[in-house]
């Protein structure tokens, strides 16, 4: 399935760009900022999460994504089933 492919590439970028925290200056990069511009959005729906000064929205935003995957997942496994 495309979808759950898209949905993989997309959570790599957001892992990524929460370990770009991790280097001064790496946000200020071409890659930090190609990749604020696609993660950003959907992260942003996450900044409540947080413990202290740890922000959780990452991991929030993944594990949102991961249920969307396995429902898009049984979704199609239904379908093949009913109609395949």
């Amino acid at each position: 399935m495309a979808l759950v492919q898209l949905i993989n590439i997309y959570t790599w970028a957001i892992i990524i760009y929460a370990l770009l925290s991790w280097f001064p200056g790496a946000y200020s990069s071409w890659l930090g900022r190609f990749l604020a511009r696609i993660v950003e959005p959907f992260q942003s729906m996450f900044n409540f999460a947080s413990i202290g000064m740890i922000g959780l929205a990452p991991v929030v935003a993944v594990f949102v994504l991961w249920l969307v995957q396995k429902g898009i997942i049984y979704v199609g496994q239904l379908i093949i089933l009913n109609f395949g």
